[in-house]
This record gives C-alpha cells, sequence and structure tokens, in this order.
C-alpha cells in the first residue's frame, strides 16, 4: 500500500510540475507576444492544449531568433553600409522624385523600413511568363561583363535550372564573378545535387540560413531567405515572384503551372536592390562586396520614380503589413490584390473591409487550388466577412497562381516576393518594390485584370451556403492564422 501511495503521490508531481511548466510557458507567451493579443491566445491555446507537443512548438517556433553569430554579422553590415552616405546617389536627379503628396507619405514610411529612398530615372519593363522572364534574364546574364549575383528561394534542377546554371557557367568562364546565393531549404534538393556541385566548379554558390540539427539549437529554423533578385553588372535587375523554377514546378506538379510576375528594371534603383544582395551576402558567407556598391546605374530622361522595400526579423517585423495598410488607405477608386497565400493579420484584414465599404472597388486574386491544405482552409475562413464588406474575392482556375502584386487607382503598385500571409509578414526575408507610376500600373492592372478573366467569381451569397463541415474546417484551420 505504501508504495502505491507514493507512485501515486510521485504522479501527481509530476502532473503538478507538467502543469507549472504550462502556465510558466503561457506566461512567458503573454509577456512575448502581448501587443498581438490574437497571436499570443493561438500560442497559450496551443501550449495549454497540448502540453508536450505545443511547449516544444512554442520553443521552436514561437519566437524569431537568430543565434549570436548571426546577430552580431547582421549589426556589423547594418553599421556598414546602412547609412545616408551608402544610399547616396552620385547623379543627383535620381534623388529627385515628383511625388504628390499622397505618395511623399507613402514613400516616406516605406523608407522608414529599410531606408532605400525613392528614386527617379528608372526603367521598369513587366514580365508575366515563366519561359519569357528566364530568356530575359539569361540574355542579360549572358552580356555581363563584370558580376552576376543571383538570389532565390527555390533553385530546382529542371530544365529552368540547368538552362540558368548553363548561363551562370558561360558567364564565370568568360571572367564574370558570379554568386548564387540560395536558401537552404526551399533550395534544399539543388544543394545537395549534381547541379549545384556543378555550378560550384566555376562560380561561387552558397547557402542562406543553413540548415542543419545543431542550427536547430542555436536558431529557428523555419526564419528563411523568400527574396527573388538577379543584379547583372550592377545595371539591370530582376525581381517578383518568379523562382528560378519551370512553370511545371515538379514538386508539385498537380497544382501546375506556376503563374508568376517579374520586374526588369534600369536605373538608380538597381543600387538599392544590389545593397539587399550584398547584405545577404554577408550574413550567409562573411564576405564583403564593397565593390559592388562603387557601380551606380545610369539615369534615364524617360524612367519613374520607384522605390525598394526590404523587410524581414531583423528589421520591424511590423513593417510590410503597416506598409500595405497605408497603400490600401490611399486607395480612392480601385484596389487590386494577387496572391497565392492569403492569411492576413486582423489590421490588414479589416483595413481592406473598410476599404470596401467607403466605395473603393477592390479585388482579392487567389488561386481555387491551393498547394497547402490548411493555408487555403485558413485563407477561406475570410471570405464571408470580407465579402459582406464588399471585396470581391476571384479564384483563379488555371494553375496556381503565385504573383504577389497590388495595384492602387492603376497609378500606384507593388511588385513583391511577400505572401499576403504572417509568415512573409513578420518571419522571413522578403523584398518589393514600389512604383509611382500610371503607364507601368496600368500595364500591370491590365494583367490582373488576365487573371480575373481566368477566375471564378465567388458569390456572397453561394459562399454562405457551405456545408457546415466546410465552414467548420476553415473556421478551425482560421483559428491558427496566428500561427501560420
Amino acid at each position: 500500500m505504501g508504495a502505491r501511495r507514493n507512485r501515486r503521490v510521485w504522479h501527481l508531481l509530476i502532473i503538478l510540475c507538467a502543469f507549472a511548466l504550462q502556465l510558466a510557458v503561457a506566461g512567458w507567451v503573454v509577456i512575448r507576444k502581448g501587443d498581438r493579443p490574437p497571436v499570443a491566445l493561438a500560442w497559450v491555446v496551443v501550449v495549454m492544449v497540448l502540453p508536450v507537443l505545443g511547449m516544444v512548438a512554442y520553443l521552436a517556433l514561437g519566437e524569431v531568433w537568430f543565434g549570436r553569430f548571426r546577430m552580431r554579422r547582421h549589426a556589423e553590415i547594418l553599421a556598414r553600409l546602412d547609412t545616408p552616405e551608402v544610399h547616396c546617389h552620385r547623379d543627383p536627379r535620381s534623388m529627385q522624385v515628383k511625388l504628390d503628396a499622397t505618395e511623399r507619405q507613402l514613400a516616406r514610411l516605406a523608407e522608414s523600413v529599410s531606408h532605400s529612398h525613392a528614386t527617379s530615372g528608372n526603367r521598369m519593363s513587366l514580365h508575366s511568363d515563366t519561359d519569357e522572364t528566364l530568356d530575359s534574364m539569361i540574355a542579360d546574364i549572358d552580356r555581363a561583363k563584370d558580376h552576376v549575383h543571383l538570389l532565390t528561394y527555390i533553385y530546382l534542377d529542371d530544365a529552368a535550372g540547368q538552362r540558368m546554371s548553363q548561363a551562370l557557367r558561360r558567364a564565370a568562364k568568360r571572367g564574370v564573378a558570379v554568386r548564387v546565393l540560395v536558401d537552404g531549404l526551399g533550395s534544399r534538393a539543388f544543394l545537395r545535387g549534381e547541379l549545384a556541385r556543378d555550378l560550384g566548379v566555376d562560380c561561387r554558390v552558397a547557402e542562406a540560413l543553413p540548415m542543419s540539427i545543431l542550427r536547430t539549437l542555436v536558431r529557428r529554423v523555419d526564419v528563411r531567405n523568400h527574396r527573388k533578385l538577379l543584379v547583372v553588372d550592377g545595371a539591370v535587375a530582376f525581381t517578383g515572384s518568379q523562382n528560378i523554377a519551370a512553370k511545371g514546378f515538379a514538386p508539385k506538379a498537380r497544382y501546375a503551372p506556376w503563374v508568376d510576375c517579374s520586374v526588369r528594371i534600369e536605373g538608380p534603383l538597381v543600387r538599392e536592390l544590389q545593397l539587399i544582395f550584398v547584405e545577404d551576402w554577408f550574413l550567409d558567407t562573411g564576405q564583403h562586396l564593397d565593390e559592388a556598391l562603387e557601380i551606380h546605374p545610369e539615369w534615364f530622361d524617360d524612367g519613374v520614380e520607384a522605390q525598394t522595400v526590404a523587410t524581414g526579423p531583423n528589421f520591424n517585423n511590423t513593417a510590410m503589413t503597416s506598409l500595405l495598410q497605408a497603400a490600401v488607405q490611399v486607395a480612392r477608386s480601385e484596389l487590386v490584390f494577387t496572391t497565392p497565400y492569403f492569411v492576413p493579420d486582423a489590421a490588414l484584414h479589416e483595413t481592406l473591409a473598410v476599404a470596401a465599404r467607403r466605395g473603393v472597388e477592390t479585388h482579392l486574386v487567389v488561386p481555387r487550388r491551393n498547394d497547402s491544405l490548411l493555408v487555403g482552409l485558413a485563407s477561406r475562413s475570410h471570405y464571408e466577412s470580407l465579402m459582406d464588406a464588399g471585396v470581391r474575392i476571384h479564384e483563379f482556375t488555371e494553375g496556381l497562381l503565385h504573383a504577389k502584386t497590388v495595384t492602387i487607382d492603376r497609378s500606384l503598385s507593388l511588385v513583391m516576393t511577400a505572401n499576403l500571409d504572417r509568415r512573409s509578414f513578420e518571419i522571413n526575408f522578403e523584398q518589393s518594390v514600389i512604383i509611382y507610376d500610371d503607364d507601368f500600373s496600368s500595364s500591370l492592372r491590365f494583367l490582373q485584370q488576365g487573371y480575373m478573366d481566368r477566375s471564378v467569381l465567388l458569390s456572397p451569397h453561394e459562399w454562405r451556403q457551405r456545408p457546415w463541415r466546410t465552414r467548420l474546417a476553415q473556421n478551425a484551420a482560421g483559428l491558427l492564422s496566428p500561427l501560420l
């Protein structure tokens, strides 16, 4: 009897200790996330409902942390490059931007994030086809004389990846310095494969945010570099949603084709994009590329005003959603968003709803079939209240719409690497380009209309009639929105 009683006492003590640990972790969540109640509440529920798994999940994924070594490097590169002198352009005309009062306010907000100011004299061309974009990239690489800098989240060993690798190797054999930085998770198969080894013979290939079991102990592993950027000779740049992958996207072929949007840039803005690559390259290799910043691109008389914004957990990690909210608030007649993943925070959700209620024709274009079941369900949990407010939601039916774009009143536009979800807003390293030009914005709006023409416009009445099981699954996934 005594032994049995002792076991019961020990069991009770273990339960009490475990519960005390749960309460301690939950309290820590409230302290750390208290300024964002939905996020705090979601994590508290996970920790309390799933005692062991929830606590492990929070410790692994709840905090954005990089490890001391990376933080020291980040502080070093910012001290070196994040200065007014580095952001200054030799041609004074590049700093003479013509923006109206509203655009100046938005530009000031964007500049406060990563200190890249709006510049004039930029030539921008829109690319909406994967093969066409790749052809244009390769043509510029084949003309390279000094350097090629490529940063991408996903690099596949497919037809597109092989063509890109061949172009990069051709450039390297001409004496061009070729540097390739790929994300350690998104390009994991590439880094382990023959294509990367062959490319590494002639080019410098580096892994952004490397993956390993040891690193999981010192930093959060799902913090990723989601940027897509190509800079050639400091004179031409590409950015947007396109990875180095064929539109068939072999890992998830049943959702293909991937439908992307990129922009080719010439002008002063290229140097601001070069700064992003130089900073990221140093963070993962320790190598400074100061010579790349000595190149100042040409200013064009027929160019336009544009600005880049680099976001990530090392900056103010609410910057992206704040910028998008501000952009929505300046809309007066029309607003169009396209994104593959739509899991907004409460503030952006409400800002979109308010825009529709005040008479702005507001469109959201998303893929009908999402490659992430949970994200797809969570996205749809937002639809009903948005449609009730007047937002028109279009589900794209001809593949996975991967373009991340915004147009406002056909006069202001954004081309982004970021999705409209918390991962892009708060966790991943992303970049966006803001274009303050009617003609470019009209061209992008025409492209967005093409997406809408290949979509199904959801009916608010029919949406309310969906089965209760579907509603339950969507709303249950929606409860996890703060964690996605």
